[in-house]
């Protein structure tokens, strides 16, 4: 396969297949700090104001078993350098899959020249960043990637665990997805940041029927780990769970219809405020005017019980890190406390304008994309209340045990979300299983309209899309009742 040298669109991508015959000298050489300082200072040229370079190299692994068999098995292995000038309001980026001195030095230049002749506007003041990190990795380098063979017997045993449990699960697939990624950060400050970490992920669907309904099922849990992730977690249980659940809803009533109080489950409303508020506050939306959080710090705008952060320091969560893709060290973000926004999620470049630190939060899909701030570890702060405390308290309203997919409108923050595993709520108790019911609200709003938020913090594992790229997130929350919210459903 041939490697195209440089390519300054962010919309290029390619996976490399590693085999015997894959010639590694390029890679053996990428993480070289000298050369990375060398690249640098070549792409901040005269004009520019700042420049950084990532280095990085990243093996991957991928196993799908599907109907009782291996349906595929890909190895395979990508790497790469970015180079990024920032002047005044403009950036510029170019790539190469190619990292010798002659790639890095054209990558380089051609990022120095795009700004070249471009108005900078406003000067900005770069600063060397002061935090320091954390005390313990929360990236650990691990071991080598896992035998491919004792990898397949996890996913068999996610099938004939799923099948075991009733004859209407008609189809079970099961996907490890895994990789080890090297990186080494570079910057015209002298900054250096070099790490190594491990993730993996297992991803079980399950659909199942029944006298022509449908039902489907997905559990997904993943980690910022290597081979511990199999000792941790159980994958016939993970299969299990979603088996359970489509064969719980092919028995479920049909959901009600109108507005009521709605519980959701710890771990699984994360998603909403991750999808229908999270994203207004990344600060780059703040700057072009699409967040209804603008302007807003030291404001009120949730309900006085809620407060949330986000947090790419806690251990082996899917969506942690040690530093971001800019090599700014990992810290929690307060987002809101008790009710008052307090502050935004801010990259370099971005906080280079408000004149202020990153708070770590400049993430990339990979070398090939420029970073842009982004949440990691988002999630609700628990409260004091006992989750069953908090059902017994609501006469009728509906559980939703396990949130589906969505569509949200980044700007108003709207939202329509399905309910995978429902259960109605009727004088203070979970009764039957509901099936169908769609959730519609506004993230801003759904703020306000929390009113009891449980104990029992959970967290649950994602892939955030923004500007054609995706990133490791985990979305979190105790058990929490909103109020009042739409639900709609196929109740007669």
């Amino acid at each position: 396969m041939r490697r195209k040298a440089l390519c300054i669109s962010l919309n290029y991508r390619s996976i490399f297949l590693l085999d015997q015959t894959a010639d590694l000298t390029c890679i053996e050489k990428m993480i070289d700090l000298e050369l990375g300082e060398e690249i640098a200072k070549k792409a901040l040229g005269s004009t520019g104001e700042y420049s950084d370079v990532i280095f990085q190299r990243r093996t991957i692994t991928h196993i799908k078993f599907e109907d009782g068999k291996v349906d595929d098995v890909s190895v395979g292995l990508d790497s790469g350098a970015g180079v990024r000038v920032i002047r005044g309001d403009l950036a510029a980026y170019a790539h190469t899959d190619l990292v010798d001195r002659d790639n890095l030095t054209r990558a380089a230049l051609a990022a120095s020249e795009a700004l070249k002749h471009a108005s900078g506007g406003t000067p900005l003041n770069v600063r060397v960043s002061k935090r320091e990190g954390t005390s313990q990795p929360v990236c650990p380098a691990g071991e080598g990637a896992a035998e491919i063979r004792r990898l397949v017997d996890h996913l068999s045993a996610c099938d004939e665990s799923a099948r075991s449990l009733g004859k209407e699960i008609r189809q079970v697939t099961a996907v490890h997805m895994g990789y080890r990624e090297e990186e080494l950060l570079v910057n015209s400050l002298g900054e250096v940041r070099q790490g190594t970490c491990q993730r993996t992920r297992l991803v079980v669907q399950v659909v199942a029927s029944r006298d022509g309904v449908i039902q489907v099922g997905q559990e997904a849990p993943g980690s910022l780990s290597g081979p511990d992730f199999y000792r941790m977690t159980e994958p016939a249980e993970v299969a299990a769970r979603a088996a359970r659940r489509v064969l719980t809803m092919l028995d479920a009533r049909p959901a009600p219809t109108g507005k009521m109080p709605v519980v959701l489950n710890s771990g699984t409303g994360g998603v909403l405020l991750h999808e229908a508020c999270g994203h207004g506050f990344e600060v780059d939306h703040v700057h072009k005017g699409a967040s209804v959080y603008a302007g807003k710090i030291g404001e009120n705008v949730a309900n006085t019980v809620v407060s949330a952060a986000d947090d790419p320091t806690i251990p082996a969560l899917w969506g942690s890190y040690d530093f971001d893709d800019e090599g700014t060290p990992s810290g929690e973000t307060m987002l809101i406390e008790e009710g008052i926004l307090q502050g935004y999620l801010y990259g370099r470049h971005e906080a280079m304008k408000d004149d202020r630190e990153s708070t770590g939060n400049g993430r990339r899909q990979s070398f090939r994309f420029s970073p842009v701030p982004r949440m990691s570890n988002t999630y609700i702060k628990p409260g004091e209340t006992v989750p069953e405390d908090i059902i017994a308290s609501t006469r009728r309203g509906l559980y939703a045990r396990k949130m589906g997919g969505g569509q949200v409108d980044p700007v108003t923050g709207d939202y329509v979300f399905s309910v995978s595993e429902g259960y109605i709520i009727e004088n203070g108790k979970l009764g039957p299983a509901a099936r169908g019911a769609v959730l519609t609200g506004n993230g801003p709003r759904t703020l306000e309209m929390i009113d009891a938020v449980g104990n029992d913090l959970s967290f649950e594992e994602g892939t955030c899309g923004k500007d054609g790229q995706g990133v490791p997130v985990t979305t979190g929350c105790p058990t929490f009742r909103i109020s009042e919210l739409t639900v709609g459903g196929t109740e007669q």
